[in-house]
């Protein structure tokens, strides 16, 4: 009897031990999970700090003003403080200098709202895009041109890397070169260029229509009748035929099979004019640009072929199928006639305003079918000024 109470009371004592460890136990987990749950708080919320932080910083760097001479670093005062993520500064992009890289860039422009409304009242532009050498002769042609027109119209300036272009701030030019790359002639940096300043001028979401001009190029219209024209077209103005000779169809690649095949193939001017639809189009086009870029060699050349022949074939209802830009190629050979001073008069401009051909404009015939001609010699600033007010209305 006194050993099964003993064994009675040792039992007992060792559940009563048994209790208090696992109480213990209980006690060390909770407050051990505890521990781990402040310290994994405390990192993960480190970690989403300093992210917030490094993309904030990223964004707006790579949006930020640089010291540019192009742009606001030419008066003594400093740039005003702008909100780069603001709903303002992303339609309405107020200076052109960025650091974005092509790709980046091409993404970016290549954003179309699905919404047809727009959240802010717009009136529509024409983006006029120059790509030059350099210097611009007939500048003062132009600020003529666009004088008391300002909401109308957006300029874009692809030029020498290294080329600054000195104007008054005054000018309608001040602050409008975009980041620029190296260019050659008949190389497929040309088309590089020709992509890089749609892009640029699809970053602003008033512009809806884009018109390529070289430095020899001039209007022979007033800016009235050049917007109503444009803004009013249902189509872009590309060139695009098929051209059978060796300098049309002799310059197709065989290795461009099966993606694009010898009966699409298209030739027709680089100069083109193109609404914003269209533009996105060319700039989020990475497979055929890619195709141009490895195949289009000399003497096959990317700017005479890529986008007439892209047009072609996705976009050929979208398309007048002509250019609005006038040149004479007459004199035969690989350029066009160039016009100097002597040769400027009202007569052979109201010959380019009208020369006896009818084209099509919104499915219907009309005699206005250059906005703009070219290739002009700077000498001929001078008559075109004399002339401007009394033939071309501006």
């Amino acid at each position: 009897m006194a050993r099964g109470r003993g064994d009675k009371e040792d039992a007992e004592k060792y559940t009563g031990l048994l209790k208090l460890v696992q109480v213990l136990s209980f006690l060390v987990v909770f407050v051990a999970g505890i521990i781990i749950g402040l310290a994994t708080s405390a990192h993960i919320n480190t970690y989403f700090s300093s992210q917030a932080q490094l993309f904030s910083t990223s964004t707006v760097t790579s949006f930020q003003v640089s010291s540019n001479k192009a742009n606001c670093n030419q008066t003594q005062a400093p740039c005003p403080e702008i909100d780069y993520l603001s709903m303002d500064a992303f339609i309405h992009p107020m200076n052109l200098t960025h650091k974005l890289s092509d790709d980046e860039l091409f993404w970016r422009a290549s954003m179309m709202p699905y919404k047809k409304e727009y959240p802010f009242p717009r009136v529509p532009k024409v983006a006029f895009m120059f790509l030059t050498r350099g210097p611009l002769p007939f500048m003062p042609l132009w600020e003529r041109f666009f004088k008391d027109h300002e909401i109308f119209f957006s300029i874009y300036l692809h030029t020498p890397p290294d080329y600054y272009l000195n104007v008054s701030t005054s000018s309608p030019f001040y602050g409008r070169q975009i980041p620029s790359q190296r260019v050659e002639w008949g190389s497929f940096l040309l088309a590089d260029a020709e992509r890089r300043l749609l892009a640029n001028a699809l970053l602003d979401f008033s512009n809806e229509r884009f018109i390529l001009l070289s430095e020899s190029c001039i209007p022979v219209y007033n800016f009235p009748t050049v917007y109503k024209y444009l803004i009013g077209s249902t189509y872009s103005f590309v060139e695009s035929y098929d051209d059978p000779t060796r300098y049309g169809r002799g310059r197709y690649n065989r290795k461009m099979l099966p993606h694009i095949k010898l009966y699409q193939w298209r030739k027709g001017s680089q100069w083109f004019e193109m609404q914003r639809s269209v533009a996105t189009y060319i700039v989020s086009d990475t497979k055929y640009y890619n195709l141009f870029k490895k195949y289009c060699k000399p003497a096959c050349y990317p700017d005479e072929h890529y986008i007439p022949t892209y047009l072609n074939m996705f976009h050929g209802s979208l398309n007048a199928n002509r250019t609005i830009t006038w040149v004479d190629w007459s004199m035969g050979g690989p350029h066009p006639a160039k016009y100097e001073g002597v040769n400027v008069t009202g007569g052979f401009i109201q010959s380019i305003r009208n020369n006896g051909t009818l084209c099509s404009y919104n499915d219907e015939l009309t005699s206005v079918c250059y906005l703009f001609a070219r290739k002009f010699a700077p000498s001929a600033l001078e008559p075109l000024l004399n002339l401007s007010s009394t033939v071309m209305n501006f």
